[in-house]
């Protein structure tokens, strides 16, 4: 009951001031919800955001569109793409590398400019016609792993796109969802400066954003006339908050200066409970793995040792680390999911299994195999990626690995991982440490096992090159009935993970703490969340 009256009181008290011209309606009336992020910096604001999923999930799809995105409408059920900015898009049942999207009319940019097929050839050549006045090479960076598979493009009329790739690609409309649209006005009215255009930013997407401190934070407004009527914001502003130490996040959700952080850290979970914090999780398409070299200076670039690797890895452990936020890996996707398939390799905790496969290699306790690897303290789906290799580094120990590590910041080790083990920076080392996605086929599996999809336009890091994978690929590839595509791609992962491609960890469950006073959100099983129906009472 008190708590009820003060309430009431202060809710009276506002009301006061407000009547008496001394507080401005928007402080009496404003719902705000604010983030503590992972990442170190706010993500590029201008249309390809720049820190992995987290700058796509919290710069991508509130700000901008993309031709195709998520359904994250649903808890219960994996999310599946559904028409965005493009109401439809089919394949051409004669030339299977020609798609045509039709766009959805009525989309105003943020400027009010309109959304229509100048607009998506306009930002395709920002991203990929390197002599168009509008070319950003700062974006093209970000976004070149989900252009690689486009040779061409053009306008039809004004609601309808026609693009082409190099090769018949099932999976183009996945790699779509990442390619966002920025408003060919607005960069016109900043001079044709991306900079500047970076401060006041137009896209069509369910936020604007109102302010920018690189660093500090980043507030975005409501998008009253956002084209999707059922997600037009539930809050009136979104403020985003770069916070990449764990326990600065915990601390500022108990002293109500965010209202959600993402990740909080395990040990800390008990406490946010106690203070009647929510912890929501879900499973989602994540898995938490060294992307490894197989160059010849490397010594994963023997497939004992690559299995001895994975086979030392307590698993178990790392999950009671994580006090119980994951699930232990048996190769990049979950078993059950369609795509696992029936691999003969059974990655476990087998630390005698590891010490035999190691000794046949050549190395042993007193001979260890050194390998080092690039890691980050904090960023986008990491989890807490400093003690998680801690524990891998002692269970190392234990078989005969001398396990080092070169720490970066998260962004700097997004680059590293561009440049691909043969880049002179990566000379000596042996691996990146990151969080991947499953959510589609090209991320989960196309691009890491083909040996013609090196970094920076595939996901291949560490030249992993195998013949079957590679014919796997182009078969999955040019498979548009989606039935007989899982099957080829259940048999492709059999393959990585009996070539033990990747050092496979643990996956995550994605836990977020909320205040109490957050309502509305759904946690989608997905990378990326709606931030759209949130609000916070």
């Amino acid at each position: 009951m008190r708590s009820r009256t003060r309430t009431f009181a202060s809710r009276l008290l506002a009301a006061s001031l407000f009547a008496a011209g001394l507080l401005p309606l928007s402080a009496l009336a404003e719902k705000v919800l604010r983030v503590g992020m992972t990442v170190a910096d706010i993500p590029l604001t201008t249309g390809q955001p720049s820190q992995g999923t987290e700058g796509l999930r919290f710069m991508g799809g509130t700000v901008y569109d993309s031709l195709v995105s998520w359904d994250l409408s649903s808890a219960d059920k994996t999310a599946v793409l559904r028409p965005a900015l493009a109401e439809s898009w089919s394949v051409s049942a004669t030339d299977k590398t020609l798609w045509t999207f039709k766009l959805r009319r009525g989309v105003k940019f943020h400027d009010g400019s309109e959304f229509n097929a100048d607009a998506v050839v306009w930002n395709l050549e920002k991203l990929m016609k390197r002599d168009a006045p509008q070319f950003d090479q700062a974006q093209s960076t970000q976004g070149s792993q989900y252009y690689s598979a486009i040779s061409g493009w053009a306008k039809v009329d004004d609601h309808t796109v026609q693009i082409r790739t190099a090769k018949p690609d099932a999976v183009l409309p996945y790699n779509l969802v990442n390619i966002f649209f920025s408003s060919p006005k607005r960069w016109a009215e900043v001079g044709k400066d991306w900079n500047k255009f970076a401060a006041q930013p137009s896209g069509t997407g369910p936020w604007i954003l109102q302010k920018l401190v690189p660093r500090e934070r980043a507030e975005l407004v409501r998008n009253a006339q956002y084209w999707d009527a059922a997600r037009v914001p539930k809050s009136d502003r979104l403020v985003l908050l770069p916070m990449p130490d764990p326990n600065t996040r915990v601390a500022a959700l108990l002293s109500r200066q965010v209202d959600w952080v993402e990740a909080p850290p395990p040990d800390a979970v008990p406490r946010l409970r106690q203070a009647g914090m929510q912890i929501v999780t879900n499973k989602y398409p994540h898995v938490w793995a060294y992307q490894i070299s197989l160059l010849d200076d490397s010594p994963l670039k023997d497939v004992r040792v690559r299995k001895a690797a994975n086979l030392a890895i307590d698993r178990e452990g790392m999950v009671k680390l994580l006090g119980g936020l994951a699930l232990p890996a048996k190769g990049m996707v979950t078993p059950g999911h369609p795509w696992f398939g029936s691999p003969t390799f059974d990655i476990r905790y087998d630390p005698a299994a590891a010490t035999r496969l190691l000794a046949e290699a050549g190395y042993s306790k007193s001979n260890p195999a050194r390998i080092k690897i690039v890691i980050a303290p904090s960023g986008s789906g990491q989890m807490q990626p400093l003690s998680m290799n801690e524990l891998i580094k002692e269970n190392y120990k234990q078989v005969g690995i001398d396990l080092e590590f070169e720490v970066m910041d998260w962004e700097a080790l997004r680059a590293r991982r561009r440049a691909g083990a043969w880049a002179p920076e990566n000379k000596g080392r042996h691996g990146v440490n990151n969080s991947w996605g499953f959510w589609d086929p090209d991320i989960a599996l196309i691009k890491t096992a083909a040996s013609f999809e090196p970094v920076p336009t595939g996901y291949n890091w560490g030249r992993f090159n195998d013949p079957k994978a590679d014919e796997l690929v182009t078969r999955a590839r040019t498979t548009f009935d989606p039935k007989e595509q899982d099957r080829i791609l259940a048999e492709l992962h059999a393959r990585i993970v009996d070539q033990a491609m990747w050092i496979w960890v643990v996956h995550d469950v994605n836990p977020r703490a909320l205040s109490p006073r957050v309502k509305g959100f759904v946690q989608a099983q997905s990378w990326i969340q709606d931030l759209t129906p949130v609000v916070v009472d």
